[in-house]
């Protein structure tokens, strides 16, 4: 353990749109932020290939480039932008509390403000070649990436409200989707439901699984099975997207911040405070509704300014509390 502990106005945990955005604003309030990358420099967008829906690029960028682009705006105003993982922190409760985090298990840093921006992790099915052909054709996010299968037959395999409206969406546009539920029955709300089993286009077959996804370079098929039966089927397609959940990163701030059941970041109504002055929280941390990088994005602004206005109304609460001394008279 070092024994200097530096001190800073502005931490930022966490390095995707949300932590880059709220370091551009940080830094252009002169609250000098430090922002702690994490595991996956540039978060989720980095193993996104094409980014299509993010204003600014009429032609699209490259998911990474995206996120290089960004990464230069915030450090041209100043940020600092380290490579390290946040590993324990240890929260002041009080207004104006000094808040710690521990960077790799071994430095302590100090800081007035922290603005929470670690996203959250798509869950995957786990097979190998489930991951040999991430950004190949498989994906979990298809509000993001079903444009690219445009009048194409695809797969989506999950059985909750998401995986249902996610569905009815690639229905929209693909001319074909047959979507795996692994149980008898759809988790998803009954208007959902609905939806799904009036749609067309959609082939929805319960009590199935993926049992390979076929493909060298791209997705190319799909073979199923029959938890019930035992029977495997192939099917062409060129797209499969996953939409069993996702998982917020939000372990080490489990105790400290309030949680919704599934381990969502509470924030007070349309702003980014926690229940922990001086600590906000950004990005799909706390949106598990949304998760597209534009409102990550945006949030990850809201952040900014809301500690912005914290350490303001910290000031002003200082100066009122500071002893008046009356001017000495000749």
């Amino acid at each position: 353990m070092s024994d200097t502990i530096e001190r800073i106005k502005c931490l930022i945990i966490g390095s995707g749109p949300a932590g880059y955005t709220a370091a551009i604003y940080a830094a252009r309030a002169d609250m000098k932020p430090v922002m702690y990358t994490g595991m996956e420099p540039g978060g989720q967008l980095t193993t996104t290939t094409e980014v299509d829906n993010f204003p600014g690029y009429p032609e699209g960028i490259d998911g990474p480039k995206m996120m290089m682009d960004l990464q230069q705006q915030a450090e041209r105003f100043g940020t600092q932008v380290r490579i390290g993982m946040i590993t324990e922190v240890d929260f002041s409760k009080e207004v104006g509390g000094i808040h710690k985090a521990l960077v790799d298990n071994k430095t302590w840093i100090e800081a007035e403000t922290v603005i929470i921006s670690t996203g959250a992790t798509a869950k995957y099915l786990g097979l190998p070649s489930e991951q040999k052909l991430r950004g190949g054709g498989v994906s979990a996010c298809a509000v993001c990436d079903g444009f690219f299968y445009k009048g194409q037959d695809v797969a989506i395999v999950g059985g909750g409200d998401t995986a249902a409206e996610e569905a009815t969406y690639l229905a929209n546009i693909c001319n074909k989707v047959t979507m795996l539920v692994r149980k008898d029955y759809m988790k998803a709300s009954k208007a959902m439901q609905h939806r799904v089993e009036t749609t067309k286009n959609i082939d929805l077959r319960y009590n199935t699984e993926v049992d390979e996804i076929l493909g060298e370079q791209v997705v190319e098929g799909l073979r199923m099975v029959n938890n019930q039966t035992g029977e495997k089927e192939e099917i062409d397609i060129t797209g499969f997207f996953v939409a069993i959940g996702h998982k917020p990163n939000t372990d080490i701030f489990k105790g400290w911040l309030d949680m919704d059941e599934t381990g969502y970041v509470i924030t007070e109504s349309k702003t980014t405070r926690t229940n922990i002055p001086g600590v906000f929280a950004s990005g799909d941390v706390q949106d598990k509704v949304y998760r597209q990088a534009i409102t990550a994005a945006g949030t990850g602004c809201m952040a900014a300014l809301d500690a912005e206005r914290y350490l303001a109304e910290i000031d002003i609460e200082e100066d009122i509390q500071k002893p008046q001394t009356r001017p000495e008279t000749v």
